[in-house]
């Protein structure tokens, strides 16, 4: 006898197979994240006159000036290179991350109701 409201003998077929892939991917998106946390990218701005390099965690490692840049006249400049440098270097990490994730989606968005 049938449960009620259920389907004899458990999940049907494509559901099970959905939820494992489902499992799957979460796994693959894990081992990615951790990947991509052990990660630097570098950028600069101002003809490399400034280099960030931050981690994939969104930290900043580091921040390289070139001697010339530093001008105790036009510190205006330096921080507007320090940013661009910076948010550079943020947009490549981002664009990382959206590659890993793209590779294990296929493309797809997220997966909503699977909290992936």
């Amino acid at each position: 006898m049938a449960k009620r409201g259920g389907f004899p003998g458990g999940m049907p077929g494509n559901m099970n197979n959905l939820m494992k892939q489902a499992q799957r991917m979460q796994r693959q998106m894990e081992e990615a994240t951790k990947e991509l946390e052990e990660k630097e990218v570098e950028a600069s701005s101002g003809g490399g006159a400034v280099t960030v390099r931050v981690s994939g965690k969104k930290e900043v490692v580091s921040v390289k000036l070139s001697p010339e840049v530093v001008d105790p006249d036009d510190i205006e400049m330096l921080e507007d290179l320090i940013v661009a440098a910076t948010n550079e270097a943020f947009r490549k990490i981002e664009e990382l991350s959206q590659e890993s994730m793209a590779k294990i989606t296929g493309g797809l968005g997220g997966f909503g109701g699977f909290g992936l």
